[in-house]
């Protein structure tokens, strides 16, 4: 988080501006298209990259972002806020991911099986557990054991 944490120095220098999915969106981590999955997506805009790192899950975005050896500064991590975009096929509607809410532990599945949905807002996030289930999350609560990436593939009968 820290390299996340020290992006507002930069941002200044360097504004970002989320960019949308496509069909043909791969996932930086496995090559998975995007589009082809349910639940919210992730975008990293590292220091002087030119386009964004897309993930198909926020289990990813939080993956990468808390793994001691990432040393590439980041700009800016964007979220998809669900409680305004469709679960089964969400497009646009980004948010920056340190300020969004998180529902860890609900019913609901994103692309690579239990997911961290992000919300904008905490009513549609209440709303959400109250419909799915979870347990609320801001950002800094997120820790690494709680984004295990076990078991994604494996449990993806499309691939």
């Amino acid at each position: 988080l820290g390299a996340l944490g020290a992006c507002s120095r930069r941002e200044a220098d360097s504004p970002t501006t989320p960019l949308e999915i496509s069909a043909d969106t791969a996932c930086e981590l496995d090559g998975m298209l995007l589009a082809d999955y349910p639940g919210p997506k992730a975008q990293i805009h590292r220091v002087g990259a030119k386009t964004p790192e897309f993930y198909c899950d926020t289990v990813e975005l939080f993956a990468t972002l808390l793994r001691p050896e990432q040393v590439h500064a980041v700009a800016a991590a964007y979220v998809q806020d669900m409680g305004r975009a469709d679960w089964e096929r969400p497009q646009g509607q980004w948010i920056d991911a340190r300020q969004a809410l998180y529902v860890r532990g609900s019913k609901r599945r994103g692309s690579m099986g239990p997911t961290l949905a992000s919300f904008a807002n905490e009513a549609d996030a209440q709303r959400f557990i109250a419909q799915w289930g979870g347990t609320l999350l801001r950002y800094a609560d997120i820790k690494p054991e709680m984004v295990d990436l076990s078991g994604g593939a494996k449990a993806d009968s499309r691939m």
